[in-house]
């Protein structure tokens, strides 16, 4: 039995998982915005043992997915930017808690892993995943190795600029791809449209007040007949489509997996016109040979490959992990 735990930019889940990548028992929680490094690591550990329930002594390890940049060796988080926990020792303060071995791994990495072991991407050995939430994460396996770069923080894609100037991002940057295609991206757009636009249905659907728009909202308005739902919806799967095409063209996957809360929209909304604006923008070969499908295992992606950390993935003295879902 093995402990995979979800940390995001809004939620926290955990979960027990046995040795054929099933969820025995899940255990949710939410990030408050005072939360301390300490806070977040009790907060953590008394989700995991609730999760572990009466199959505690059966947990082998608790592996942690983390929305940001982390210290593998000595179990800290460096750098958070949707969240206030850089600089945190999670495994010494979850271990005070719980003394169990404790292994982190940044949280898109994880889904690209879940994926990969378990879910939509099994079989695959180059394949690109994107989790769509708070911000946009990514986790890049070519050829069958997790891609990790020269200091273990590769992949974080969302932070690549599409828009020079654009939007203020978490990052500190200007017009980042996460700025636009994240569930906070798309919610901003849908707010400049709103104001634009005082009669759209999506107006009606957040009760008259523009601080309930979520990333559903404009696609519920969309479905409804409201015209600047439609063009709030066309505009975010444009953004979208644009980065998967650049990582598409550089990275000749075979495969694109998009996971995360906007993922879970009707696919002939989403999912379809995505395809076909890769499919008609991708450079040379790549054109019309990279599939794109839906995250299988869902929000549980992360959860699942963070659970395998200690058990499927051994890490070299390159740094690399090497993965056989066969």
């Amino acid at each position: 039995m093995y402990i995979g735990v979800d940390v995001g930019g809004t939620n926290l889940a955990a979960a027990l998982i046995d040795d054929e990548y099933r969820i025995i028992r899940k255990a949710k929680g939410r990030v408050d915005g005072s939360m301390t490094g300490e806070n977040l690591s009790a907060a953590l550990a008394e989700l995991a043992l609730e999760a572990a329930g009466e199959d505690k002594n059966a947990v082998k390890y608790a592996g942690f997915g983390i929305p940001g940049e982390i210290d593998r060796k000595n179990g800290r988080i460096i750098y958070t930017p949707n969240a206030p926990f850089g600089g945190t020792n999670l495994r010494e303060g979850f271990q005070k808690r719980w003394d169990i071995p404790v292994y982190l791994e940044n949280d898109a990495n994880c889904a690209a892993l879940g994926e990969f072991f378990a879910g939509a991407a099994r079989g695959y050995k180059d394949v690109v995943v994107l989790t769509l939430g708070t911000g946009v994460g990514g986790g890049i396996i070519s050829g069958g190795k997790l891609l990790m770069g020269s200091r273990g923080t590769a992949a974080e894609v969302g932070h690549m600029v599409t828009r020079s100037g654009g939007r203020q991002c978490a990052c500190g940057r200007k017009g980042c791809w996460e700025a636009y295609a994240s569930a906070r991206g798309l919610k901003q757009t849908a707010s400049e449209e709103m104001r634009r636009s005082k009669n759209s249905l999506m107006w009606q659907l957040c009760h008259g007040d523009i601080e309930k728009v979520s990333g559903k909202t404009p696609f519920n308005a969309m479905r409804r007949g409201d015209m600047a739902g439609k063009r709030v919806v066309e505009e975010y799967i444009r953004h979208l489509s644009e980065g998967i095409i650049n990582l598409v063209n550089i990275f000749q996957p075979q495969l694109v997996c998009i996971g995360g809360g906007v993922s879970n929209e009707d696919e002939h909304l989403l999912i379809d016109p995505v395809r076909e604006l890769v499919r008609g923008e991708s450079y040379g070969a790549a054109k019309g040979s990279c599939e794109i499908k839906k995250c299988l295992l869902g929000n549980d992606a992360g959860i699942v490959g963070a659970a395998m950390l200690g058990r499927q993935i051994r890490e070299i003295a390159d740094g690399q992990i090497l993965c056989n879902n066969n």
